[in-house]
């Protein structure tokens, strides 16, 4: 249903250091200012197409910027969440880095309050919480000279794949969370890649926002080991207390990245020999599986 680019236009403004500030006459440095424009976000509902400024599709969205030189080290690193204050204009970002070569990281992800992210190198960052989110990210290898200035442009891909679990059932009383876990899959990845960087799977625990007799509907944005991955999800029905009240467990559910899967049934009924879950997958053109 979305296919979503997050296109990130990066401008690098270059000025060697006057004379009084090179110790080393060897040693030459450049201010490096970093602006990441509007995100141009492409919605595709078949057959029709449309965009979306970002500010309309996330709620709220972090952005991360890093260099690091050619031994691996982080010589810059910075975050904005949008709206929290502690920048003065959205997206822009000014480091001062020596003259070299760099390899350049830079993350987006749907924002809410209480997530721990961490971006440690080009090859390894985490959701150290309960839940990853929605995430884009690229990397891309930055050479910094004093003679000219640098005007680059990267492209953020999605490489989340989505779960949207969607029940056929009124929520009864008594429903507090639905708690989702995955056979593979993880938190963790490698921003060169776009890959999990563990398939032991994980657990993350939703409470649904439908009021009693509504049907419930929650998401959740695995990170995948390999591009596409067939994963066991067991979805479990709980209360305040957490007592599971029904569990169903769904075998070889298919997941690719950026791709939508949905998974449709009766969540708060004790699952039956004729019970099923209809599976469709639309985030890119997909398929429809019937368990």
């Amino acid at each position: 249903m979305k296919k979503l680019f997050l296109l990130v236009a990066v401008s690098l403004l270059v000025a060697g250091c006057s004379k009084e500030k090179v110790q080393n006459p060897t040693t030459r440095f450049a201010e490096v200012n970093v602006h990441f424009n509007d995100f141009s976000i492409s919605q595709e509902e078949f057959p029709s197409k449309n965009e979306e400024n970002p500010a309309s599709y996330f709620t709220k969205v972090a952005l991360i910027l890093a260099f690091y030189n050619a031994e691996g080290t982080e010589v810059y690193k910075a975050t904005q969440i949008e709206g929290d204050g502690s920048y003065t204009s959205f997206g822009q970002f000014t480091a001062t880095l020596q003259v070299g070569t760099y390899t350049m990281v830079a993350v987006a992800y749907a924002y809410s309050d209480g997530d721990e992210f961490t971006l440690m190198s080009p090859t390894s960052a985490a959701y150290t919480n309960e839940r990853p989110r929605e995430t884009f990210c690229a990397t891309q290898s930055v050479t910094v000279t004093s003679a000219s200035p640098l005007n680059l442009s990267v492209t953020l891909n999605r490489i989340s794949s989505w779960l949207c679990i969607q029940s056929t059932d009124p929520r009864p009383a008594g429903i507090a969370k639905l708690r989702t876990t995955y056979a593979k899959g993880g938190k963790s990845f490698n921003p060169t890649t776009g890959l999990a960087t563990t398939d032991a799977g994980f657990t993350q625990t939703n409470t649904p926002s439908a009021a009693v007799g509504s049907t419930v509907m929650v998401s959740s944005f695995p990170l995948l080991f390999t591009d596409e991955e067939n994963i066991n999800v067991t979805i479990e029905v709980l209360d305040a207390s957490n007592n599971v009240l029904s569990s169903h467990t769904v075998e070889d559910v298919p997941f690719k990245r950026n791709r939508k899967t949905t998974l449709t049934g009766a969540l708060f009924t004790a699952p039956t020999s004729s019970s099923a879950f209809q599976l469709n997958t639309d985030w890119l053109p997909g398929s429809e599986i019937t368990f």
